[in-house]
């Protein structure tokens, strides 16, 4: 069992969303504060139909981190 490396994304503080390294500004919410220390993925589609999204309170399709450590 392959171990995926999670220096491939870093999680927004704020919204939680998972962005490349590379990426200076949150697209999602705008922030500029990230962590490499996060765990867990969920995947939106469609939030709008997404019990998950509403439940998370997220609107915008992507990539999330489930736990966000500082």
């Amino acid at each position: 069992m392959s171990k995926r490396p999670s220096k491939a994304f870093k999680a927004c503080l704020r919204c939680k969303a998972l962005v490349a390294v590379e990426v200076e500004t949150c697209p999602v919410c705008g922030s500029k504060d990230f962590t490499t220390e996060w765990s867990g993925i969920i995947i939106v589609l469609d939030p709008e139909k997404s019990a998950v999204a509403k439940l998370l309170g997220i609107k915008t399709a992507g990539r999330y981190a489930i736990k966000v450590g500082a």
